[in-house]
């Protein structure tokens, strides 16, 4: 073993003296070298001791070893005392980790990346107003500088325009493969000069993609369409595209009431009214109903429907549905509302939609409880609609069947949902 070998040091000592001696014919060593070869084999017996008596480290860690900078490596030595000067003195910053270097690093990756995810590029657009004709001509001339949304590092951009609170939507043609398109197209708006300081101009610009939902790249909101001149003669303005997402799509509002009775167990959701949904016929407008989902545990329960408002954007219904639901439930049903778009000849599509109940987000969990904390008091309040995240198709899958040995203590469902 070569523990035993290396176990006294002294012994090893006197084989060197008489290794040096053991020659007669050679010249005497001088003193020095003799002092020099004699801490050279003690450090050497001590670096021998060490690696024999340490367990084995860890293969997991060799890695991170390699990266270490070498003065860290022999700052561990014990050199003997003719070396403790060198110990005692105060480290460099050589070698040594300096965590806040790490965390200014990391915070600035951090403000980067928000920063790269605002910039959207930038948008160039005219406006002029026609006082003979009473409308106002929006040109979109190009966008410069847009995000790659595709894998192969471009987009097809093209740009919706909208005057708020109209929902009357304009629509350039898309541009393949390119992160600076030119438009060049006009679209004319009627209304009237007295009420453009009232309107609002709403441009997203959009990715197409052809096999599945078009990514939204951002949007650009002008509210003062007085902001640069008096729209007489033809305004060019530059406009930074903000980052959005889907959601933030002005889809329309909704109205409606809650009210529960927790003697009877009845639940009574009114639908008063919607405005400025988002026109899905070609016409400009919709016909739009309301539909409102009794979800428990991920499961539909019920559904019901109001009637059909043909023509508008604006439609006011006044209809009551009710859900009988007992005291003990309120805490594991919700409420999946859908504004919906008939269709005669294809597939209803979906305007917006919101969600109540104690697990929903924002307002749809506030209203909800609220009307808990008041009840046989009905509690109005307008909601936004937003975008839903699944089709309807896939809803209705997914909630076709129903178990009813489920944990949800609600009453039966009925036979044909």
């Amino acid at each position: 073993m070569a523990t035993e070998k290396v176990k006294d040091p002294m012994n090893s000592m006197g084989f060197l003296e008489a290794a040096v001696k053991i020659s007669h014919t050679s010249p005497d060593i001088p003193t020095d070298v003799q002092l020099s070869m004699r801490e050279h084999f003690l450090r050497r017996t001590q670096r021998m001791q060490r690696q024999t008596t340490e367990p084995a480290s860890s293969t997991r860690h060799n890695s991170f070893k390699r990266h270490l900078p070498r003065q860290m490596q022999v700052s561990s030595l014990d050199l003997g005392n003719d070396y403790m000067v060198d110990k005692e003195e105060k480290p460099t910053s050589i070698g040594r980790i300096q965590p806040e270097l790490y965390q200014q690093k990391a915070v600035e990756s951090e403000d980067s990346s928000k920063n790269s995810n605002k910039n959207c590029g930038t948008i160039n657009f005219s406006l002029k107003y026609d006082y003979e004709n009473e409308a106002l001509f929006v040109t979109i001339l190009k966008a410069v500088d847009l995000p790659a949304k595709d894998l192969c590092g471009t987009s097809d951009p093209y740009v919706k325009v909208y005057l708020l609170p109209d929902r009357k939507k304009f629509q350039t043609r898309v541009h393949r493969k390119t992160l600076n398109p030119t438009f060049n197209e006009s679209f004319q708006f009627p209304v009237a000069y007295d009420e453009l300081g009232a309107r609002k101009l709403h441009m997203s610009v959009f990715d197409f993609d052809r096999f599945s939902r078009h990514d939204m790249i951002g949007e650009v909101v002008l509210d003062n369409l007085f902001e640069t001149s008096d729209l007489s003669r033809e305004t060019n303005i530059w406009r930074d595209i903000q980052y959005a997402t889907s959601e933030s799509v002005d889809l329309g509002e909704i109205m409606f009431s809650l009210c529960y009775l927790p003697t009877a167990g009845r639940l009574t959701l009114t639908v008063i009214k919607c405005r400025n949904l988002k026109a899905m016929d070609i016409t400009g407008y919709s016909d739009p109903y309301v539909k409102v989902s009794l979800i428990c545990d991920g499961r539909r329960l019920k559904k019901k429907k109001t009637s059909i408002k043909k023509n508008t954007l604006n439609p006011t219904y006044n209809e009551a549905i009710i859900f009988d639901i007992p005291p003990d439930s309120m805490d594991h049903v919700s409420l999946h509302i859908s504004v919906m778009d008939y269709d005669l000849v294809g597939h209803n599509e979906i305007i917006g939609v919101m969600r109540l109940g104690c697990n929903a987000e924002g307002l749809g969990r506030d209203h909800w409880n609220e009307m808990l904390a008041y009840p046989r008091k009905p509690i109005a309040h307008w909601h936004p609609l937003l975008e839903s995240k699944k089709s309807e198709k896939e809803w209705k899958a997914r909630t076709a069947s129903f178990d009813s040995q489920g944990s949800c203590p609600s009453p039966r469902p009925p036979a044909s949902p």
